[in-house]
C-alpha cells in the first residue's frame, strides 16, 4: 500500500506524463503549417493535395473523438490511452519517412485516429486522479494553458525543425514522448473504467455520431453543400437514436447542464478564431514581413510567455472569483488584441504593429482555455469521465476546422478583390485584418454567451439540488461536492470523495 507522500508523487508524475502527451497531440494541429513549401518541393504535392496534410488530422480527430471517449469509459481509459499513443507513434515515424504524398496522407490520417484515442481517455484520467475541487481546478488549468501552448508552439517547432533540419522531424519528434509515455504511465497509474457496463457499445449511435462530425468537418474544409446536408441529416438521426437507446453513446442527460453546454459553445467560437488567427498571423509574418520560416517561428516566442502568463492566472482567478467572470474577462481581452492586430498596416514592423497585439491576444487566451476546460468538464463523474472529455475535445477540433474553413477563405477573398488595385502586401494586409476583426467580435458574442453561465440564471430556471447551477452571491459548504454544473469557488476544497467513485471500477 503507497503511502500518502508516495501517491501524491505518482499522481503528479501522471499529470506530467499526460500534459506532455497533450502538448503533443495539439501540437501536431498547427505543427505542418510552416513546413508545406517544404512537403511540397521533397514529396512533389499538388495544390488540392497539399490541403489533406492539415485535413487528414482534422477529420480523424474531430470524428473520432465522441466513439473513443466513450469506447475508453467502458474498456479502460489507461487502456485505450496506451493504445492511441503507440498508434499516435508509429503514424508519426510512418509520416517521417514517408516517400510519396499518398503515404504522408495515410500517416495524417492515422495520428489524428491515435490522438482521438488518447486525448479524451487523458483528460478523463486527470478528472479523476485529481477529484477535489481547488486542486482539480488547479491541475485543469495547467491542462488547459497546455493544450493552449502547444497549439501555438506547432509553428515555433515547425519553423525552427524546417529551417535548421527537415520538415521530418517535425513528425520524428513525437517518437520519444511517445516512447516515454508506454514506459511511465501503466507504473503511475492504475487502470479505472465506468462501474456500470453495458452488455454492447452504442454501434448505431457510434456510426451517426461520427459519422455526422467526418461529413461536417469535411465540408466545411472543402466548402462543400452536401456533406453539411449529410451532417445535419446524421445528426438528427444520431438524437432520435440516443433518446430511444437504452445505453447510448450520448446521454442527452449529459448534454442538458447548462453549464457544459455554454462552456463548449464557447470553446467552439474560441477554437475557431484561435486556430485561424496562428495560421493568419503566420502567414503576414513570411507574406507581408519577408520572414523566413526560422525568423517565423521565432516571432511567436512573446506568443507562449504571454499564453504562459495567462495559464498561471487563470485557475487561480477561477478558484476566487468564479469560472464565469474569469472567461468573460479573459474573452473581452483576447477580442481587444485581436483588435489591435487587426489594426496593423503594412509599413508596421514587428515591434511596433504585431506583438503589442499578440501579446495582449496571447494573454486573454491562456487565461481563456483553462477556464474553460474546468468549465467542460464539470459534474464529470466515473461513469462519464472519458465522455465529457471528448466531447469537450471534440469542439475544440470541430471549431478550429471551422475557423480554418471560414475565417481563412474570408481573408483570401478580401486580398483577391483588393489585389489589383493596392498591390499585394496591402491586399494580403487587408485580408488579414478582416478576418481578424471578425474573430474578435465572435470572441465578444462568446464573452456575451458567458455572461449567461449558471449563476446568472433567474430562478425560475433553478432545478432540483443536483441540478443547481453556481451563483456568484452565494459560498460553498466546504462539505458539499461539486455536483453537475457547480464550479469550484475561493479555494474551498471537498473534505470527502465523490459520491461517483463509488461506482468506479479501479484495476491495479
Amino acid at each position: 500500500m503507497p503511502t500518502s507522500t508516495q501517491a501524491t508523487g505518482r499522481r503528479r508524475g501522471a499529470l506530467v506524463v499526460l500534459c506532455f502527451v497533450q502538448f503533443m497531440l495539439v501540437l501536431d494541429d498547427t505543427v505542418v503549417n510552416v513546413a508545406l513549401p517544404s512537403l511540397r518541393d521533397d514529396l512533389g504535392f499538388g495544390a488540392a493535395g497539399l490541403t489533406w496534410v492539415v485535413n487528414a488530422y482534422f477529420l480523424a480527430f474531430g470524428g473520432l473523438l465522441l466513439l473513443f471517449g466513450r469506447v475508453a469509459d467502458l474498456l479502460g481509459r489507461r487502456r485505450v490511452f496506451l493504445m492511441g499513443v503507440g498508434l499516435f507513434g508509429l503514424a508519426s515515424l510512418a509520416c517521417g519517412l514517408a516517400q510519396e504524398p499518398w503515404q504522408l496522407i495515410a500517416g495524417r490520417f492515422v495520428q489524428g485516429a491515435g490522438a482521438a484515442m488518447a486525448g479524451p481517455a487523458a483528460l478523463s484520467l486527470i478528472t479523476l486522479l485529481f477529484p477535489g475541487s481547488e486542486e482539480r481546478a488547479k491541475v485543469l488549468g495547467v491542462w488547459g494553458g497546455i493544450a493552449a501552448l502547444g497549439g501555438t508552439t506547432g509553428l515555433m517547432v515547425s519553423g525552427a525543425l524546417t529551417g535548421l533540419a527537415s520538415w521530418r522531424w517535425i513528425f520524428l519528434i513525437n517518437l520519444p514522448v511517445a516512447a516515454a509515455a508506454l514506459v511511465l504511465l501503466p507504473r503511475l497509474v492504475s487502470e479505472s473504467r465506468a462501474g456500470h457496463r453495458p452488455g454492447r457499445l452504442d454501434v448505431p449511435g457510434a456510426a451517426l455520431g461520427t459519422g455526422a462530425l467526418l461529413s461536417l468537418v469535411y465540408g466545411l474544409l472543402q466548402e462543400q453543400w452536401l456533406p453539411l446536408v449529410l451532417a445535419l441529416v446524421l445528426a438528427a438521426a444520431f438524437i432520435v437514436v440516443e433518446a430511444r437507446s437504452p445505453e447510448p453513446l450520448v446521454p442527452l442527460s449529459f448534454l442538458a447542464s447548462r453549464t457544459r453546454a455554454v462552456a463548449n459553445a464557447a470553446t467552439l467560437l474560441f477554437s475557431a478564431g484561435f486556430y485561424s488567427m496562428a495560421f493568419l498571423l503566420m502567414l503576414h509574418l513570411q507574406t507581408v514581413l519577408g520572414y523566413k520560416p526560422l525568423t517565423a517561428g521565432a516571432a511567436y516566442l512573446p506568443y507562449g510567455a504571454g499564453i504562459l502568463a495567462g495559464m498561471w492566472l487563470s485557475s487561480r482567478a477561477a478558484i476566487r472569483v468564479g469560472v464565469r467572470r474569469t472567461l468573460v474577462v479573459a474573452f473581452l481581452i483576447s477580442a481587444a488584441g485581436l483588435f489591435l492586430l487587426a489594426g496593423v498596416e503594412p509599413g508596421d514592423g514587428y515591434a511596433a504593429g504585431v506583438l503589442p497585439g499578440m501579446l495582449v491576444t496571447a494573454f486573454g487566451c491562456g487565461l481563456s482555455l483553462p477556464a474553460l476546460t474546468i468549465a467542460a468538464v464539470s459534474g464529470t463523474t466515473g461513469e462519464n469521465a472519458g465522455l465529457g472529455s471528448a466531447v469537450f475535445t471534440t469542439f475544440q477540433q470541430v471549431g478550429g476546422a471551422v475557423g480554418l474553413a471560414i475565417l481563412v477563405t474570408l481573408a483570401t477573398r478580401r486580398s483577391d478583390d483588393l489585389v489589383d488595385s493596392v498591390g499585394i502586401r496591402h491586399a494580403a494586409t487587408e485580408g488579414f485584418s478582416f478576418a481578424l476583426t471578425v474573430t474578435a467580435v465572435l470572441l465578444v458574442l462568446g464573452a456575451i454567451l458567458l455572461a449567461a453561465l449558471p449563476g446568472a440564471a433567474s430562478r425560475k430556471d433553478v432545478g432540483p439540488r443536483n441540478d443547481v447551477e453556481p451563483r456568484d452571491d452565494v459560498e460553498p459548504q466546504n462539505d458539499v461536492e461539486p455536483r453537475d454544473g457547480v464550479l469550484p469557488r475561493d479555494g474551498v476544497e471537498s473534505r470527502k470523495l465523490p459520491e461517483s467513485h463509488a461506482d468506479e471500477t479501479v484495476e491495479g
